[in-house]
């Protein structure tokens, strides 16, 4: 980072390469569409490259980088509050008043072990999804970033340590309660 401080462009790419996939995960996780994931991924590298010159070496990059894309994970929240989508099963005036439907193919070749891994994640992301903002971005941090406890209480505005270990162990907490169903000997495996 320090390279692309100073304006060094293939550091820049470099960068970015290294990156890019973990905070696609991060915002993936935090707002629930890929595509949208995808979208802001790319407008966090592009304010890193705007704000290179005021980064400080005083904490870690992944720090600060991991802040910058939870942050405007956060904005993408608000603002789809403020201007909630078009939803399918709303009557449309171009399609006669009637509610669009989407059809599955009933006729599906998939294995039964594949659909139910498929039908587990399904389950695991709901109930990230349903997770409090901090918890799953703080989950998501600890067990996909491999970012420490330290840097995540960064990324979540300062908290403490302690606040961070809570936040935590209380969102695993509620995903091995919603998930407990679906785990076999209901206990949860760290990493």
């Amino acid at each position: 980072m320090l390279r692309v401080k100073e304006g060094d462009l293939s550091a820049y790419e470099v960068l970015v390469e290294q990156f890019k996939q973990p905070v696609m995960n991060l915002l993936h996780r935090l707002i629930g569409d890929p595509d949208e994931a995808e979208d802001i991924a790319q407008n966090v590298f592009l304010q890193v490259w705007k704000t290179r010159e005021r980064y400080e070496p005083a904490s870690k990059f992944t720090t600060w980088l991991f802040t910058i894309a939870r942050n405007l994970g956060l904005n993408e929240i608000r603002r789809r509050a403020r201007h909630p989508a078009d939803s399918l099963d709303e009557p449309r005036p171009d399609n006669d008043g009637q509610p669009i439907r989407i059809v599955e193919d009933s006729t599906s070749s998939i294995p039964a072990d594949a659909s139910l891994s498929a039908e587990l994640r399904a389950k695991v992301e709901e109930a990230l999804m349903d997770l409090p903002e901090k918890q799953r971005t703080a989950l998501m941090l600890c067990r996909d970033g491999g970012v420490s406890y330290e840097e995540i209480a960064e990324v979540l505005g300062g908290i403490s340590l302690t606040a961070v270990k809570s936040i935590i162990f209380r969102g695993r907490a509620v995903l091995k309660n919603r998930l407990k169903p679906y785990l076999k000997s209901g206990e949860w495996h760290k990493k």
